[in-house]
């Protein structure tokens, strides 16, 4: 018998937003009011209203239901109370833990990994973000199929229940490792494709630049606004998954590759970090990095440090660094606490304001100090000209008794080894 969705219109669901807080919790277990309140963005952003939210804090977590039955009948209550379908923890549940609440308050129960999943499974639009989602969310699946059943009963009908499909969540854990070697083999084609991608982008000779920052900081918009790359960009999380490159001059003698990137936010997934190893690999290969933060949020020192701590995992945290203080125009701009006083431009990607201050510091942190110079090179010195076909920016060539004349754009290391060729020199 054909499987049969019984929602057919999308409705909204109602959620319950439950956290935890213990004394032994680290930074990315403990539930506190800041990333509660996140949980309600993300809810939103999957389609749920948050109708109800309780904080707890006790000793320690129980291990049955994590939150204690005592607390765990409180939240059926708030769940019968406000006609709310689902439940869902910012923190981080077991597999029995989730299907201990699910049998104790007769509701789909999510912890917060859960729900990232979900909002990936609905953001991803191309094929390789597609595999990324399907294995993320495979690998989350796998421990936890026993107790999955009665969620991925009511697949499309809400939140937790997009992805792989009924059929295949039923089937036994040999299929699903299958299904996760295949995806890895595949993923695996892509992170070669990327590397021939690279190879043909370093041939260019133009630096790689990506835009790197925590969820909703404005990282599309400034695309947008430097490149008119046309990407949809709202004021929701995860809006952008795919990553989008674009060209853009920001001088008359730099011209560079622009790229965004997937979102960061707390308690990301480790799964998703694993899975978006493919596309969040190119910030290793990046020349520099442009970290953007939401100065308007009071909480953005602590999701730079988060967004700081991706960086890390991915091996990217020797790449050359810009912040890029965004929505400045929402702050009293003299008063706009910098995170890196030395290494920040203040802008304001939706309006503009400081944009030409961004490409001038981009400029200056790519540079290496870039000069336009005239060359006299003797016939007889081929190799240098060869060189400077490599290295250099050629703006026009001729050729005189003397030699060739060459006028082009050279970085500081160049410049030194043409020196004695150069008959005019104009520094940038």
């Amino acid at each position: 018998m054909p499987f049969t969705n019984e929602t057919e219109e999308k409705q909204t669901e109602r959620a319950v937003l439950v956290g935890l807080s213990c004394p032994n919790f680290n930074a990315d277990q403990a539930a506190d009011e800041r990333t509660m309140d996140e949980l309600r963005a993300l809810a939103e952003t999957a389609g749920a209203e948050a109708v109800a939210m309780t904080l707890q804090r006790r000793p320690a977590p129980d291990a049955r239901t994590f939150i204690g039955e005592g607390k765990a009948e409180e939240v059926k209550a708030l769940a019968e109370a406000n006609d709310a379908s689902l439940i869902l923890f910012d923190n981080e549940l077991s597999p029995s833990q989730m299907s201990n609440l699910e049998e104790l308050t007769g509701r789909t129960v999510l912890d917060r990994s859960a729900l990232i999943l979900d909002i990936f499974a609905q953001r991803a639009r191309t094929g390789e973000g597609k595999l990324q989602v399907e294995l993320a969310q495979y690998q989350y699946i796998l421990p936890r199929l026993a107790g999955m059943g009665k969620a991925m009963s009511r697949l499309g009908g809400g939140i937790g229940t997009r992805g792989p499909g009924e059929s295949k969540l039923e089937s036994d854990r040999r299929h699903i490792r299958s299904r996760i070697d295949k995806l890895r083999r595949d993923l695996e084609q892509v992170r070669q494709v990327r590397a021939v991608q690279r190879r043909q982008r370093k041939k260019t000779e133009l630096p790689m630049v990506a835009i790197v920052g925590y969820t909703n900081a404005g990282k599309s918009t400034l695309l947008n606004t430097l490149t008119g790359a046309g990407i949809e960009a709202n004021d929701r999380l995860f809006d952008t998954l795919d990553p989008t490159t674009r060209k853009k001059r920001i001088s008359d003698t730099q011209e560079i590759l622009l790229s965004d990137t997937v979102g960061f936010i707390r308690k990301l997934p480790h799964h998703l970090v694993s899975a978006f190893k493919a596309t969040l690999e190119e910030l290793a290969y990046a020349d520099l990095l442009l970290h953007v933060v939401d100065v308007s949020d009071e909480d953005w020192q602590v999701q730079a440090e988060t967004v700081d701590k991706v960086i890390a995992q991915l091996g990217a945290q020797d790449i050359p660094r810009l912040m890029v203080y965004n929505k400045a125009d929402k702050c009293d701009p003299d008063v706009i606490p910098f995170f890196r006083p030395d290494e920040g431009v203040k802008i304001s990607a939706k309006t503009g304001a400081g944009v030409d201050d961004l490409l001038a510091a981009i400029e200056k942190a790519l540079g290496k100090g870039k000069h336009r110079v005239k060359l006299c090179i003797p016939y007889s010195d081929g190799a240098v000209l060869d060189m400077l076909h490599r290295e250099a920016q050629i703006e026009s060539t001729d050729y005189a008794a003397e030699g060739t004349i060459v006028e082009a754009v050279v970085d500081d290391k160049t410049c030194g080894r043409v020196e004695k060729y150069i008959v005019e020199n104009n520094e940038q």
